[in-house]
């Protein structure tokens, strides 16, 4: 009986193993396995890339237009301000006097003048019975326009003084970010001349670059495709978070570097951007297309070319040269040599090569 139990075993053990053959067959000796997967196929966009600088859409330097002394600041350093509101006030009294003055010589211009109006209102029948020359009423007619120009040059100086008065409330020009005062409360000041602040805009801002004489015709030509969309980011963001449309570019090239002045126009509600900065920006190159896409790990460089590696219904592995794009979301653009249902080698690449067989594993490019 012992007999029979140790006989039996083997042929247990063989019954098993041959089951665990027969549920998954080993790959066959010398045939690398690789991951393969279809190019992910979606709607992308060209971009070309710049480096560029914000500046602000409009920049005014402030200088008073009259000559005084300073007496109050009503912003602070830094502050957002709104067109109109008062920066400056200058010592106002001496302006206030001679418009005063200025006042008095109309009131007497006025007097002057009803004064010749009314001598030659009396004058003039007089002359039917003789009791005036004609001479005599035409000089009190002269006296008249005399008296008119006089007042209306009184006025003039009266309007005159009155600017100056005005003036001397500095107010802000445009909307934007005020500077730092470049002069203090107590200091004399020349109309004109003394610079007491700057102000820049702050919403919207540009973004200015400089393109190469190819892109300038290539935009040229495509002009007809609408406005050209913008992406940037500034230098410490890793994606770009700004959005702007493409408003101006140069009417010359530089012949000195062979590049042309663009501009960007950016939205900027939140008045972060400041004149100054840099930022890396992505213009729209052309209009939306179906691409394909790869991840770089997907492609290998030889020399001047790059290939991927794909796999046919015989299951080898061919080669494709293909013509590469912009990155998109982490994945590179395929521009040429590819087929949207090719099988490309996603792992694996340092297993496969040319001609051999593969035993592949389906996945998705995600």
């Amino acid at each position: 009986m012992p007999i029979l139990r140790y006989a039996v075993l083997p042929l247990a053990a063989a019954f098993l193993l041959t089951a665990c053959d027969r549920t998954a067959p080993p790959p066959a000796a010398g045939v690398p396995e690789v991951s393969v997967a279809p190019p992910l196929t979606r709607v992308v966009t060209d971009f070309d890339s710049y480096i560029g600088r914000f500046e602000a859409v409009e920049r005014v330097e402030v200088r008073p237009r009259v000559t005084g002394y300073l007496r109050e600041i009503h912003f602070a350093d830094g502050d957002l301000i709104a067109e109109g509101d008062l920066l400056f006030t200058i010592d106002a009294r001496q302006f206030e006097a001679e418009r005063d003055a200025a006042r008095g010589r109309v009131a007497a211009a006025e007097a002057v003048l009803a004064n010749a109006r009314a001598e030659f209102t009396r004058a003039e029948p007089l002359v039917a019975i003789g009791a005036v020359s004609r001479e005599e009423v035409e000089s009190l007619d002269a006296a008249v326009r005399t008296a008119e120009a006089a007042l209306a040059e009184a006025r003039a100086s009266l309007r005159t003084r009155e600017l100056d008065v005005e003036f001397t409330r500095v107010v802000a020009p445009i909307a934007g970010r005020v500077s730092y005062r470049r002069a203090d409360r107590g200091n004399a000041v020349v109309a004109d001349t003394t610079l007491l602040t700057t102000i820049v805009s702050v919403d919207p801002i540009y973004f200015v670059f400089q393109g190469s004489e190819a892109l300038y015709l290539k935009y040229r030509r495509e002009e007809q495709r609408g406005e050209r969309a913008a992406h940037i980011r500034l230098q410490d963001e890793f994606e770009p978070r700004w959005q702007g449309r493409l408003d101006f570019l140069d009417n010359a090239i530089d012949t000195e570097t062979g590049t042309i002045r663009g501009r960007v126009l950016v939205d900027n509600a939140d008045a972060f951007l400041t004149p100054g900065m840099f930022g890396h920006m992505q213009l729209q190159a052309a209009d939306e297309y179906t691409g394909l896409l790869l991840p770089d790990s997907a492609i290998e460089t030889r020399g001047a070319d790059r290939i991927v590696f794909v796999v046919g219904p015989d299951n080898v592995v061919d080669t494709r040269f293909v013509e590469l794009g912009q990155l998109d979301d982490g994945l590179r653009v395929i521009r040429a040599g590819l087929e949207a249902d090719d099988r490309v080698i996603i792992d694996g690449l340092q297993r496969a090569r040319p001609g051999q067989s593969v035993q592949i594993v389906e996945t998705t490019i995600r």
